[in-house]
């Protein structure tokens, strides 16, 4: 393995960070959870694989449906080590099937009622505040293209001049950084009200309206603005213009939820146990505390399936449906796009809406055909073993896609000669949209940055870009910088400026996030190797100290430094182990932060202040005393392997120092 990618797992261990709503690499199941009884598969999902996926193999009717699902869904929780999970179909203004799997109680053994049981479908619920400003926007309450800030009783800076809108904050472009503090908690004492969440605003990192960066403060906001536009609460507008006509008698935005649905809400569970977890409590609640059965979401499906209308009531008017299905941002095309609200996710060449949600321990998804009619709806409430949720629901919308709505995958051919120069033009490191840029978690961009290689043949290879722990994709190219997974059907566009790439995506994620080419200052193609060699220098100095003490006191040897030099031989092993131990700490904090989203409440912010502080006090000291001490010994008589290390050490506290900045560790405050 190469020392680059050896150093990388090694920061990984370090500073390893799943973002909130992505599945998580963790340890082997501890125990075996079990799985409901179900019927004798009818046919299973390797079979199915075989005998023609892709090509149209069923016929969408409720038989046929629940004999397949029956097949895919026992057999896929029970490998994953899920123990429940909920599949909705819907068909033509009515529900087709809704079914069940597994337990909603282990230990009850309760299993899944897909009428009652409760899940929580994370930002799925974003859809609902979506439609929600929707309604306000037809009753000519909101104005999408509106600075943002007529309707807030605090103010949001603009960029360069240029202030955000609704529409750029339903297109995932108000250019607002990633945040995480207060993000999901299990302790209603760490609970932040909606009035003071967003009234900590994130900094502004893009030009509004031209990078697509997903945002859930953004998602808060606009929750905060339907509350105040329409004088009621947010959970009271979304009860009375939402949940009341679609008659969602088992949903909720309140947390904690109301006692009357507390006894239907199934358990979360981590992955391989089978100890419920507490009732996640969401802060951005407009962009994620949903809990509803999958009946309920099969009513919210029909009503968008249908242009708003559910029965006899609407919940929009059909030309409102029509223009937040239709009404798209285009980035990087041919790739999928962002709507108002919902994504595209087309497949087969079918034109499909959707959106994923994610919580630690509910995993979901939401797909509308929305020209056949035909709406998809799954939650997991366990990531499983190796986050193989987020896995499954994929491949359950692509297997249902290919069995029932099948189509041909995107496809096309350039030249050889054309194929090998544009790989190598794409060939770089690169640093995604969606991240913290200046604050203290930026320390991760460091170790998550994506580096696309060329193989010489005309294709790309891009490790891990469907997520930790996967092997790499090959891609190739179908179209003039467009590319296709060699084993799939999405693809990868880039755009070229000048003939040099500067930014890239690829599906599903282009409709929300982009890649773009890593300055060199940044670029972890070299810092990783330095700042990996600049720690092991600190730490052979520190270990040296105890070592060579033991060695002078064994053969009663003395010290043979004395005045200037002797002070600096000192003083630089003492600058090495304050340097050292505060990036292992900073490190080591953040990495128990991100594995724990509790510990990301306010009431840990003088952990953050403490550590950030040091960071300002010990980077650039530790910096200035290696030169001096470098300074000290080049002017010395000593033998020239110390005055090589005392180069070493030198430059090791300035990448330390390097890295520190260029990442946002030192500062004061705790927001994050």
């Amino acid at each position: 393995m190469r020392s680059t990618n050896v150093l990388a797992c090694l920061l990984g261990a370090l500073i390893l960070w799943s973002p909130p709503g992505s599945a998580q690499d963790l340890a082997p199941p501890v125990a075996k959870l079990p799985t409901a009884p179900a019927p004798v598969p009818a046919q299973s999902p390797a079979n199915d694989a075989a005998t023609g996926a892709g090509t149209g193999t069923g016929t969408l009717t409720r038989q046929d449906l629940a004999a397949w699902l029956d097949g895919f869904m026992p057999y896929a929780i029970g490998r994953g080590d899920i123990p429940g999970a909920v599949v909705v179909v819907v068909k033509d203004g009515e529900v087709l099937l809704q079914k069940g799997y597994g337990y909603a109680d282990v230990a009850k053994r309760t299993p899944v009622d897909p009428a009652t049981t409760l899940f929580r479908p994370g930002s799925v619920s974003k859809l609902f505040t979506w439609t929600a400003v929707m309604q306000l926007v037809e009753q000519r309450k909101l104005d999408l293209d509106a600075d943002i800030n007529q309707y807030l009783d605090f103010k949001v800076p603009p960029y360069d001049g240029k202030p955000v809108t609704l529409r750029n904050i339903m297109t995932h472009t108000s250019g607002l950084e990633e945040t995480a503090r207060g993000l999901i908690t299990a302790n209603p004492d760490d609970a932040i009200a909606l009035d003071d969440y967003v009234k900590v605003i994130p900094t502004r990192i893009f030009e509004p309206g031209t990078t697509p960066s997903y945002s859930n403060y953004a998602t808060t906001l606009a929750g905060y603005i339907v509350q105040r536009v329409s004088g009621q609460t947010f959970d009271d507008y979304i009860d009375q213009h939402l949940f009341a006509p679609l008659g969602m008698q088992h949903a909720s935005f309140r947390q904690p939820l109301p006692k009357s649905l507390q006894p239907s809400m199934s358990k979360g569970y981590k992955p391989g146990s089978d100890e419920p977890q507490g009732y996640e409590i969401v802060n951005p609640a407009p962009a994620g505390s949903l809990a509803a059965s999958g009946a309920d979401m099969g009513r919210f499906m029909i009503a968008q399936l249908q242009d708003g209308a559910f029965g006899s009531n609407r919940i929009l008017q059909a030309d409102t449906a029509k223009q937040m299905h239709g009404t798209a941002l285009t980035i990087l095309p041919p790739l999928h796009r962002m709507l108002l609200g919902f994504y595209e996710e087309d497949v087969n060449g079918r034109r499909v809406i959707a959106h994923a949600g994610d919580t630690q321990w509910f995993h979901s998804d939401l797909d509308l055909f929305i020209d056949d009619g035909v709406g998809l709806f799954v939650s997991f409430n366990s990531p499983g073993k190796e986050g193989v949720a987020g896995k499954l629901r994929t491949d359950l919308f692509k297997r249902f896609a290919d069995r029932y709505l099948p189509g041909p995958r995107p496809e096309g051919k350039v030249d050889a000669a054309t194929a090998k120069q544009h790989a190598q033009q794409m060939a770089g490191v690169y640093e995604v949209s969606r991240r913290a840029n200046d604050t203290f978690t930026s320390l991760l961009n460091l170790v998550s940055q994506t580096k696309i290689q060329a193989d010489g043949k005309g294709s790309i290879t891009v490790p891990s870009l469907k997520g930790l722990g996967d092997q790499p994709v090959k891609w190739i190219e179908i179209a003039p910088y467009v590319w296709r997974d060699a084993n799939g059907s999405d693809r990868i566009a880039a755009k070229v400026v000048d003939g040099k790439v500067v930014r890239f995506s690829f599906e599903p994620v282009s409709p929300f996030m982009v890649f773009d080419r890593v300055p060199w200052w940044k670029s972890s193609a070299w810092l990783l190797p330095a700042l990996g060699i600049a720690l092991l220098a600190l730490l052979l100095t520190v270990l040296a100290w105890p070592v060579s003490a033991l060695v002078r006191r064994h053969y009663k040897a003395g010290y043979k430094l004395s005045g200037r030099d002797a002070r600096a031989h000192r003083i630089i092993r003492i600058t090495a182990l304050v340097v050292l131990a505060t990036m292992l700490t900073a490190g080591g904090t953040l990495l128990a932060m991100m594995s724990s989203l509790d510990s990301l409440a306010p009431r840990n912010d003088w952990i953050v202040h403490v550590l950030r502080l040091l960071a300002l006090i010990v980077f650039p000291i530790g910096a200035v005393v290696s030169l001096w001490n470098a300074w000290v010994v080049l002017r010395s008589p000593r033998r020239k392997w110390a005055k090589c290390w005392a180069i070493v050490l030198a430059l090791s506290c300035l990448v330390v120092a390097w890295v520190a900045f260029a990442f946002g560790m030192p500062g004061y405050s705790a927001y994050y």
